[in-house]
């Protein structure tokens, strides 16, 4: 049992690191996170007013950056963010042949490259510029997973089953990269993210394969 007080001490003090980050949170962190965990949990079920907690929740973290910590870049990534709210509030009810609910796509292998590759190399571009001109911590890994939550978003906005692999990936990273920089609530909190990521995969997955089913016997009627 000795070799166990290390660790537990270790957890002890990564607990009290935990609260001691949550007392200094403000009222805008805790309703943009609040907020935005009603986005996830709601775009894994595939309602469509997910964005509107999504775009509630980003524009309070784009105030938060800009107001209260300075982060000029990530605001105007969180104001991103919004107006592809808007975008996916309405491709996902009119985004469908006739002007009906967007219907789930799906990537084939070679479609994947553009993403993967288009931002393997964004992410070392970003990340060389911030490296070399900045004094930001963890640069590459930074860049990777902004350039790919931006993708992830836009095949999101798209309805493309995808995106929940790489929010799987990017959340995990996340996770990591919270964790090297002590910041253990935000880590734990990607922790959360990554859970409902996997979840929304697997429900996705089987919506599609039930509509992918609906349309090959519509086909076979029509034949």
């Amino acid at each position: 049992m000795v070799w166990c007080l290390p660790l537990l001490f270790y957890l002890c003090g990564m607990m009290q690191d935990i609260m001691k980050e949550a007392g200094v949170l403000s009222w805008v962190d805790w309703a943009a996170t609040i907020t935005a965990l009603f986005y996830i949990v709601l775009a894994a079920r595939e309602k469509v007013w997910c964005w509107f907690w999504g775009i509630i929740s980003c524009s309070l973290w784009a105030y938060a950056s800009y107001a209260f910590y300075e982060l000029y870049l990530d605001a105007i990534l969180q104001v991103f963010y919004v107006v592809m709210g808007f975008v996916g509030i309405y491709n996902w009810r009119y985004g469908g042949e006739g002007s009906t609910k967007a219907p789930i796509l799906r990537l084939s292998w070679k479609e994947h490259l553009p993403y993967l590759a288009g931002g393997t190399l964004l992410s070392i571009a970003f990340g060389y510029f911030f490296d070399q001109y900045t004094p930001a911590a963890a640069t590459y890994w930074d860049a990777f997973t902004t350039v790919f939550s931006i993708l992830a978003t836009l095949l999101l906005v798209q309805r493309y089953l995808d995106n929940w692999a790489y929010w799987v990936v990017i959340d995990t990273i996340y996770i990591g990269l919270y964790f090297s920089r002590e910041a253990y609530l935000f880590s734990l909190l990607m922790v959360v993210y990554t859970a409902i990521a996997v979840v929304a995969w697997a429900s996705w997955q089987k919506s599609w394969e039930k509509q992918h089913s609906h349309e090959q016997i519509e086909n076979s009627i029509s034949l």
